[in-house]
């Protein structure tokens, strides 16, 4: 049992202050070392239950270490093991105490029972303080030839932590050589299948240092090795046997009666009531058969049964993996599970995961002969009272409708969903009618006669009114009261939050206006008013791009906004083949489960972006983008050694700005908004047709261009230094923050991801309060000249000390007064 996790919370008024307690039970401890009284061993147990609670609620117990030692020579095996979770515990944040431990670990590795023998063993290895390895050897070594099996269990692990605080010391002491001669030859399962897994992890990490560490690795791919363990598979425990399946399935047989020797050994694995080893024994007959066309297309069928079986018979977890699974099998055999859509209907006591699942598995697998079933049964979950299960459903109609399935009665049965006058059901059904619609432009008449009875006050889910829009702009020339019901909403514009929608309305005042132009004039005119006017980048650009082809050419526009469409004849898969290939090679993994393949959730670039480690304190390493991280690491945070090393590197792509979804190429670094391009003189006439009446302004006098920043600026780390070294200060000042941007600090992750708003990149940051140091850099737009930032804010002072330096030192003061007003507006709503 691995040792609690240090907690770092302050106790409760209810709980106990620590001090005092501790102190009357060093006392206490401190008595019952040397006695021999009856019952001691009774009244040591109620001590040492109260020392493990007082360390698992976060109080400091480190000064009763001696006395705990003290305590420990006993026979009692509860006791022993309450101290050496309490040693565990310790020893890995007090080295120095770590060191008197060893005398009675190692005389307890001798003792007369196994289970201590044992348990001395693994707390002795997991220490994990490389001053002590020359300690572990040696036990080590006598547990590997204990005749107690458990001992043996535990030190084929040991040799593996010892591993992982000092490979050299492991590897010169011999230790793998000895775990693949017990691995041969122990006749305990157990200790087999630990050097197995100890053997696969050394090798694989060894391979890249030492050629005979990869042939080592490779040697356990042989045929006796592997024919070794099928042949004693029966054997091990479920978690051995999935370790053999595993390594199985990395042996390429040699011709095809070796892989049907090998699938018939494993047959009865298919029955087995464990359902990792069931996944592991499927992994291994889909992987053996890939290139045999006829057989793969039979183990598909063979399967069937034992995942059908462990998804009715497990807990909602393991029905949730398995149909994970069978998911990615339909996908690559749809008819595999045609005839037994009915195992997929939901259950009414089954969670939401299940069930959503469980959807997805109905729509992938219905077809011709199946649909009008699965549609009704998806039916009736549609006026469920559970409502995100009702919402599935509804989108699972829409999915099948889209696979061109019987498409005449599901487009009926969605149009009676409108009827049903539920909110979330009309929200859910109006999405599906409008991409039904962009598949199927036939059905339009009998769909916008249904959509033209929905009131749009009924409409408030943001992509269901924007679905609404979408069909009055397209469908202006059939709803009679197309005009009016957008000019209704247009004139509601500043209560409308979602940007989506205004752009909807945007786009469909502008179909309007070209198919009837006299009712939309006045809704067109105060739609790019509104739009123009708009804080959020995106609406005020397409505002601002429509009132300009209308000022160039009135035809030309209507062509842009309203060319000639053809049906959608396939949407775009959220996953590639290749991804979905991925998935399939990791097989009975994580991967199948997250939907993506394990290096999206594994690999350093594909992490989140703030990345803390044990080893590096509270140093905060990375920079955030909107798809990429640069992850770095700080070695020393000062002038003469600054940064930095980076394992991997990728461009940095800045965030979008004001909420939008786009990037613009540049920031005017004065007005702290996105540039626009500069207009020509208006259309008067134009102005005066929408009734913008927008006032013609005079030619501005000229000024000084602005300092613009690259969004997208990237830098290498090692050019940072190079550059901090190189380049004078330009600008050192010292800063006053608002108390708003202190407060916000208790986040400093929060202060790169404004910064980096404003095209402001962090390359590193360190510290804990109340210091806090920021390195920082930035790029103009249009050249290479860079702007590098050290930021010291000590949050105690509120006080923020910058030293700038740059490439061109003759715009250092405007950027650093560009800096100082961002900053000043970090932690203000």
């Amino acid at each position: 049992m691995a040792p609690p996790a240090q907690s770092h919370r302050s106790p409760s008024p209810s709980q106990p202050s620590g001090k005092g307690e501790v102190s009357d039970l060093k006392m206490q401890l401190r008595q019952l070392a040397g006695s021999r009284a009856p019952g001691t061993d009774d009244s040591k147990r109620e001590l040492f239950k109260k020392v493990i609670s007082y360390m698992t609620i976060g109080i400091d117990v480190s000064s009763v270490f001696s006395e705990m030692v003290m305590c420990s020579a006993t026979s009692d095996i509860v006791l022993k093991k309450m101290c050496y979770l309490y040693v565990g515990n310790h020893a890995k944040y007090n080295p120095d105490l770590a060191l008197l431990t060893i005398n009675f670990l190692q005389k307890d590795c001798k003792d007369e029972d196994p289970m201590i023998r044992g348990l001395a063993l693994r707390s002795l290895c997991s220490l994990r303080v490389a001053n002590l390895v020359e300690y572990l050897v040696g036990p080590l070594r006598v547990g590997l030839e204990d005749g107690n099996s458990y001992v043996r269990t535990v030190a084929t692990v040991g040799v593996l932590k010892l591993y992982h605080i000092s490979a050299t010391t492991c590897v010169d002491a011999d230790f793998p050589t000895k775990l693949k001669h017990l691995m041969l030859n122990d006749p305990d399962t157990q200790v087999v299948a630990n050097c197995l897994s100890a053997l696969q992890e050394i090798w694989s990490l060894e391979a890249s240092k030492s050629e005979e560490a990869s042939r080592e690795r490779e040697a356990l791919l042989s045929k006796p090795v592997v024919y070794y363990f099928l042949n004693r598979i029966k054997e091990f425990s479920e978690w051995a046997q999935c370790l053999v399946l595993e390594l199985v399935a990395k042996y390429v047989p040699s011709d095809s009666n070796e892989i049907f020797d090998v699938m018939n050994l494993l047959e009865d694995r298919l029955q087995h009531a464990n359902g990792a080893v069931v996944l592991a024994t499927i992994k291994l007959f889909l992987q053996l058969t890939l290139s045999m066309t006829d057989v793969h297309q039979q183990v598909y069928e063979r399967i069937k049964a034992p995942l059908l079986t462990l998804v009715s018979s497990g807990s909602p977890e393991q029905s949730y993996a398995v149909l994970s699974h069978l998911h990615l099998l339909v996908m690559r055999a749809p008819m595999l599970f045609s005839s037994d859509y009915k195992h997929f209907y939901c259950q009414y006591n089954e969670p939401f995961y299940v069930k959503k699942l469980k959807l997805e598995m109905l729509t992938a697998v219905a077809n011709e002969s199946n649909t009008y079933e699965i549609v009704t049964e998806l039916c009736e979950y549609a006026a469920n009272v559970d409502i995100p299960i009702a919402r599935e459903s509804i989108r699972a109609v829409g999915k099948i409708a889209l696979q061109k399935y019987d498409v005449n009665a599901i487009v009926d049965r969605l149009l009676q969903f409108l009827e049903m006058e539920k909110d979330y059901v009309t929200a859910e059904t109006l999405v599906l009618v409008k991409d039904l619609l962009r598949k199927y432009p036939q059905w339009s008449h009998d769909c916008i006669a249904v959509v033209g009875n929905i009131s749009s006050k009924n409409v408030q889910e943001p992509k269901a009114k924007a679905a609404l829009i979408w069909m009055l702009g397209e469908y202006a020339q059939d709803m009679q009261d197309a005009p009016y019901v957008l000019e209704s909403l247009i004139d509601n514009w500043e209560d409308e939050h979602s940007a989506e929608v205004r752009l909807h309305l945007l786009t469909a005042a502008m179909k309007c206006f070209f198919r009837r132009p006299p009712e939309t004039q006045k809704a067109l005119g105060d739609a790019l008013a509104a739009g123009i006017a708009d804080f959020h980048q995106d609406v005020h650009d397409r505002a601002l791009f429509y009132y300009r082809l209308l000022q160039y050419n009135v035809s030309v526009a209507e062509r842009v906004v309203n060319p000639p469409k053809q049906a959608v004849s396939v949407f775009a898969d959220t996953q590639s083949s290749e991804i979905k290939d991925r998935i399939f090679d990791e097989f009975n993994s994580l991967s199948v489960v997250y939907e993506k393949p394990s290096y999206m959730f594994t690999d350093k670039e594909h992490r989140g972006p703030f990345v803390f480690s044990e080893e590096l304190g509270n140093l905060s390493i990375g920079v955030e983008s909107a798809s990429n991280v640069v992850s770095t690491q700080m070695i020393e945070a000062n002038d003469n050694d600054l940064l930095l090393s980076t394992s991997e590197k990728e461009e940095s792509r800045g965030a979008s700005s004001n909420g939008s979804a786009y990037n613009a190429p540049s920031i005017d670094v004065s007005s702290n908004q996105l540039l626009a391009t500069h207009s020509t003189q208006p259309s008067v006439a134009i102005d005066d047709l929408l009734g913008l009446g927008l006032p013609v302004a005079p030619n501005p006098a000229p000024s000084p261009p602005p300092l613009k920043l690259n969004a997208r600026a990237v830098l290498d780390p090692s050019t940072f230094q190079q550059k901090w070294r190189q380049l004078p200060i330009s600008v050192s000042q010292e800063y006053s923050m608002n108390p708003q941007g202190v407060a916000a600090l208790i986040t400093p992750q929060s202060l790169l991801r404004h910064m980096q708003g404003n095209s402001i990149h962090c390359i590193a940051s360190g510290g804990q309060a109340p210091n806090f140091k920021f390195f920082f850099f930035a790029q103009k737009a249009e050249e290479s000249s860079t702007f590098l930032v050290e930021c010291v804010i000590n949050s105690a002072s509120c006080k923020a000390q910058l030293k700038i330096k740059a490439d061109d030192q003759s715009t250092s003061q405007a950027f650093s007064a560009f800096f100082q007003s961002v900053l000043s507006t970090f932690g203000m709503t």
